[in-house]
């Protein structure tokens, strides 16, 4: 089942896969997959092997006044990755690196789980949504990379607080700030 739910996730994406599609592919009932994961949720957070789930945090993102979700995201993301879980989701973000398939699970799981939820979440337009998403994105997946994995100084041992300072304003602008959106070629 976990196999099916990868490829279906992977190939087309989480709004594009269904339960029913991945028990057929699995060659079970659908409703063994209910057993096992209770929601699609659950199926999906199982089959890119997150170590957190973003429902445990993102209430508290959401939760702040929106002209602070900004710094919000960066304390959430810099937590996660301080905490106990960090050696798990290094792994997954360096298979990600060197793993196509990988990489289009982690893309799905961070813009459907955790950006496209905080996106929305603000007063923008829906069209601009998609741009903003991807824009902090960038950002925090750039943070990640720079801090965690090729651990750049200063940046690598600065303190949380400075981090969030530092990078804070970035990812509200991307949220709620006037910003230069990108758009397809």
């Amino acid at each position: 089942m976990l196999a099916a739910a990868r490829t279906a996730f992977a190939d087309r994406g989480y709004d594009g896969a269904s339960i029913r599609a991945i028990a057929t592919a699995a060659g079970v009932d659908p409703a063994l997959v209910h057993h096992y994961f209770g929601t699609k949720d659950r199926l999906f957070l199982a089959a890119v092997q997150a170590p957190v789930d973003p429902d445990e945090f993102l209430p508290e993102v959401l939760a702040v006044a929106p002209d602070q979700r900004g710094a919000a995201v960066v304390g959430v993301v810099l937590r996660v990755w301080d905490g106990p879980t960090r050696p798990a989701v290094l792994a997954l973000v360096r298979s990600a690196v060197n793993h196509e398939w990988s990489a289009r699970l982690l893309r799905e799981f961070v813009l459907t789980r955790i950006v496209r939820r905080v996106v929305g979440s603000v007063d923008v337009p829906v069209e601009e949504r998609e741009g903003r998403g991807a824009l902090v994105a960038s950002q925090l997946m750039g943070l990640v990379m720079a801090r965690y994995v090729f651990r750049i100084e200063p940046l690598a041992s600065a303190s949380p607080p400075s981090v969030v300072a530092a990078v804070g304003p970035t990812v509200q602008r991307y949220l709620t700030g006037d910003v230069e959106l990108p758009h397809p070629r």
